[in-house]
């Protein structure tokens, strides 16, 4: 992944966390709810194709739009800061080069194959 787009989802990220602080929470609430997104791929202990699709829905950022636009249009604070949360956390994973999974392995991403080298 090149280094401008880590930049762009850098400053994706960036965004979010400034967003939960404009947004009256607490600046340590999006550190502490950061990695909860990630208790999504406990699906892989089922199989590929389960952990993978848990894994995309978790990880897909216009998930992340969609729950926190309902959580705005809903006046419902939490379903806000879950889009928001959501959204930092798959920005966060593409700065460090995870991306979406396909169903076959886990290291198969949309972005590449993470670690092996078979970018």
């Amino acid at each position: 992944m090149s280094t401008l787009l880590k930049l762009e989802e850098l400053a994706m990220f960036m965004v979010s966390y400034i967003l939960t602080i404009v947004l009256g929470y607490s600046w340590w609430l999006f550190w502490a709810l950061l990695l909860l997104p990630d208790v999504s791929m406990l699906g892989y202990l089922i199989n590929t194709r389960i952990g993978a699709y848990l894994y995309n829905l978790f990880h897909h950022k216009g998930v992340a739009i969609i729950v926190a636009l309902s959580g705005y249009y809903l006046s419902s604070d939490g379903l806000l800061l879950a889009g928001i949360i959501l959204f930092g956390h798959s920005a966060m994973d593409r700065v460090f080069g995870y991306g979406l999974k396909h169903i076959d392995n886990f290291k198969n991403t949309h972005l590449g194959w993470i670690g092996d080298g078979k970018n």
